[in-house]
């Protein structure tokens, strides 16, 4: 395949089928890694600066320690944009030389004690907005974050067709979880959508408290954005981060498949959907990034003891599930 530039690479990623149940229940995971810079992100961040109010807008500014500075960095370096991330003072090192290496800014704030500092990049961001002139993308109340994802579920359409029976994901901005819901209901309406966020998060209620999933849920003190659409949600599902990264350590030892925390909980979530589904469901979830951002946190044994985190054995947990499954070819 011949492309004219990178961002045509951006979409069309692989689903990976896994059966549950002696064959029963069917689970599907949309493996996101394969976009460019290795997550779904690159998808909202394409759409964001392609409807940006005036294309003659040079420079722009989002608060991100991550996947959507990754994304919009890249593609600023296609269509020479001037690109400042706000990130975490404890943002990963790769994260920070990622942005850098694609030529954009990076300006890190909050303290360096491992909490998120998302009210506080926030504020910054709009603070430049103001007194810089620069475009703040706004992921969390962006109507471009969410439309970026139409493209996402006509591609599941086109693969599985309206047999989707639930579509379990994890939620942050609420951008692919509702834009991916929102088309998917307009062909199946009888799907189920279930949001999955860390324990501690604040989206779905609940006490605020610290959490380790990177790029997903919104922690105590930070606003949650009008991209959520909770009308298009039927549920929303806490998973602790040791359940999350449990479910990380598994897919990489038994699939082969290096996958991020926020994923982790997702499919941890559709597992326990599939306990209770109905035999013949067709259970959806997006593998939102690739794994090998955390290498030095999830599957780093010392990281997960600092943080008193301990790997339960999935297969042992799930044994309903995975009971005479086929083996892997």
């Amino acid at each position: 395949m011949i492309v004219n530039s990178i961002l045509d690479t951006i979409g069309n990623t692989p689903l990976l089928f896994i059966s549950l149940r002696g064959g029963e229940i069917d689970l599907y995971l949309k493996l996101e890694m394969f976009n460019p810079t290795g997550s779904m992100k690159d998808r909202m961040a394409l759409s964001m600066i392609n409807s940006r109010p005036n294309e003659a807008v040079v420079d722009i500014v989002e608060s991100s320690s991550g996947n959507t500075a990754s994304a919009l960095a890249m593609i600023s370096a296609v269509r020479g944009i001037n690109f400042t991330a706000l990130m975490d003072s404890h943002a990963s090192p790769d994260k920070i030389l990622t942005v850098r290496a694609l030529g954009s800014n990076v300006r890190t704030v909050g303290s360096g004690d491992g909490a998120l500092a998302t009210d506080v990049r926030d504020r910054e961001a709009m603070r430049m907005s103001a007194e810089e002139d620069a475009y703040w993308t706004e992921q969390h109340n962006n109507p471009a974050n969410s439309a970026g994802y139409v493209g996402l579920a006509a591609e599941l359409l086109d693969d599985l067709g309206p047999t989707i029976s639930h579509l379990v994901c994890a939620i942050g901005t609420g951008g692919s979880l509702c834009g991916t819901a929102r088309h998917l209901r307009r062909h199946i309406p009888s799907i189920q959508v279930i949001g999955v966020e860390p324990a501690g998060s604040v989206i779905f209620g609940g006490q605020g408290a610290q959490y380790h999933q990177s790029g997903t849920g919104t922690p105590e003190g930070a606003e949650v954005g009008v991209v959520i659409d909770y009308n298009v949600i039927d549920s929303g599902r806490k998973v602790r981060d040791d359940m999350a990264f449990s479910i990380c350590h598994h897919l990489a030892q038994r699939h082969g498949l290096l996958v991020g925390g926020s994923t982790g909980g997702a499919i941890y979530e559709a597992l326990s959907v599939a306990r209770e589904a109905p035999i013949g469901s067709r259970i959806v979830t997006l593998a939102c990034d690739s794994g090998t951002k955390y290498l030095d946190t999830i599957f780093n044994q010392d990281w997960l003891s600092t943080h008193d985190i301990q790997i339960i054995d999935v297969e042992k947990h799930f044994a309903d599930l995975f009971a005479d499954a086929p083996s892997s070819p």
